[in-house]
């Protein structure tokens, strides 16, 4: 989605946001996995790891290669496409699980493990969603026949260099640094005490623990895996300390000794439990202009979705020539939950993306698959906790689904709208009676239907920029508390571009706002 931007001066973390849009999570982390095989290779060469230049380019070979290749086969034995990225992931995965070895029963054991990750996607799977990390389950059954056991060998100290920029890249982009802290402290505290009740010193007991223990490969890049996560925020958080204490902890029962990869499969069991059990298949069933350049698109679910006002769901849009972001895009639903139909509102100006062709492309009657739902851009649980809701264009459509439920006339609620004039105002007549009262800063001054006067400066707000073209209008926390003067006792959430989100942001903390919720779209 595409709001449009605040024209303020963007900051590091901005820049930095619009750099990563670019590429969907799934690319993002095969390229940083890809970078540090390149890098293990590297300090092969330099003689700070041991294995071999041969052994680490068959091994590699082998794991991608037998990844990509069992994908594809099963992939046509299920009759569904075959997703290349993610078998190339897991294949990077295992790369890093295995000891690079020409030993046959290491080979072997690797062969096995690969084959076992791509099954994992298809016979260990609900409803079209596997249900496990297939590298995870990959390793685990391999550990099992006794063939070879995942070593995790990307916890070097050498290996951190790059690692660690790269797992801070990963979480950046899918905002998981609070999920991945508390796994961190708690499985770093339980290494720690053990290593401290053993002799060793406190400042090596956590060098150890975080240097030569792979939890940091662990939560950058499997913990935190998209689709075997649960849904809301506090679900992750719990999941982390669980699997945090399941990686930690020593025991050993029968045939099953703590391994990262067994507690990642716990972790993976819960999250399924906790969230939308499976994939959805979507039927589209037509689309309907709302601006000149935004369109909603509605579709009829095969069963029951389960969500909150607020909340994403994830498309697999399959099309013939990728823009390097992937098939899979998020969407903010803004239908009531308990709808018969789905909706997405998009903005769907030129240029546009692959996926937004292929979303233009469908025709009624035909499928997509949901992935997933989730998000906690949600209200709060109290009605009586008034909030301001601020939306940068296209950024209004997470709040149509909160205002379709009732949150206008359940709770004390201001909508305020920034866009370049009254025709690209979104689900105008929806929003006419949703009980919200709304506020409009437009780049040309106007004031649309319904909407209460800018207390700001219109005259400066739409000011014509180059070629006598108004700019989109700007705030700031003076022209923002002149238009909500009791904002400090609002919660605020606020929608729209990362650039938009980081500069409104800043506004709503600068006009005295102590509680701010954001979501922001990177584009697609």
């Amino acid at each position: 989605m595409s709001p449009i931007d605040t024209p303020t001066a963007v900051s590091p973390a901005g820049r930095l946001d619009a750099w990563l849009g670019k590429y969907t999570m799934y690319r993002l982390i095969l390229l940083v996995l890809a970078a540090l095989a390149a890098y293990s290779m590297v300090l092969d060469a330099l003689g700070w790891l041991t294995f071999g230049i041969p052994e680490m380019v068959v091994h590699l070979a082998l794991c991608l290669g037998l990844t990509y290749a069992s994908n594809r086969v099963l992939a046509a034995v299920f009759h569904v496409r075959p997703h290349s990225e993610s078998s190339l992931i897991t294949g990077l995965l295992l790369y890093f699980l295995f000891w690079p070895s020409f030993a046959p029963m290491d080979m072997a054991g690797v062969t096995l493990a690969c084959v076992l990750a791509s099954a994992s996607k298809y016979a260990l799977a609900w409803r079209g969603r596997h249900v496990f990390n297939p590298a995870a389950a990959g390793a685990f059954v391999t550990g099992l026949t006794g063939l070879n056991i995942a070593t995790w060998w990307a916890a070097t100290p050498a290996m951190l260099w790059l690692l660690v920029p790269g797992i801070v890249l990963v979480l950046h982009r899918t905002r998981k640094f609070l999920m991945a802290a508390v796994f961190l402290v708690v499985a770093a505290a339980v290494v720690t005490s053990e290593l401290l009740q053993a002799g060793t010193t406190p400042g090596d007991a956590l060098w150890q623990a975080v240097a030569q223990r792979p939890l940091l490969f662990f939560v950058g890049f499997m913990l935190t895996e998209p689709l075997t996560l649960p849904p809301r925020r506090w679900q992750q958080l719990g999941l982390a300390a669980v699997v945090g204490v399941v990686f930690a902890v020593p025991y050993n029962v029968g045939f099953f000794a703590n391994s990262p990869e067994l507690a990642l499969l716990v972790g993976n069991l819960l999250a399924f439990v906790l969230g939308q059990r499976g994939a959805l298949r979507l039927t589209f069933t037509g689309s309907r202009t709302l601006t000149p350049s935004t369109t909603e698109f509605g579709f009829n679910p095969s069963r029951p979705v389960r969500y909150l006002p607020g909340q994403f769901m994830e498309l697999d849009l399959p099309h013939g020539k990728s823009d390097g972001k992937g098939r899979r895009r998020v969407f903010s639903l803004t239908s009531a939950p308990g709808s018969a139909t789905v909706t997405f509102g998009v903005r769907t100006a030129e240029p546009l993306s692959a996926a937004k062709k292929a979303l233009l492309a469908l025709e009624p009657g035909d499928p997509v698959t949901a992935t997933s739902v989730g998000g906690d851009f949600v209200l709060p649980r109290d009605p009586r906790t008034p909030v301001l809701l601020i939306a940068a264009g296209i950024g209004v459509t997470p709040y149509l689904a909160h205002l379709a439920a009732g949150a206008g006339r359940d709770r004390d609620v201001v909508l305020l709208l920034l866009a370049r004039n009254a025709a690209e105002i979104a689900y105008a007549r929806e929003l006419e009676g949703c009980g919200a009262r709304m506020v409009a800063r437009l780049a040309d001054g106007s004031i649309p239907p319904s909407f209460i006067a800018d207390a700001g400066n219109l005259a400066d707000a739409g000011a014509a920029g180059p070629g006598g073209v108004a700019s989109p209008p700007r705030l700031d926390g003076t022209s923002l508390r002149a238009l909500v003067p009791d904002i400090a006792e609002r919660t605020v959430y606020v929608s729209g571009s990362p650039s938009s989100v980081a500069s409104l942001r800043r506004a709503a903390r600068e006009s005295g706002a102590r509680r701010v919720r954001v979501d922001s779209f990177a584009g697609y």
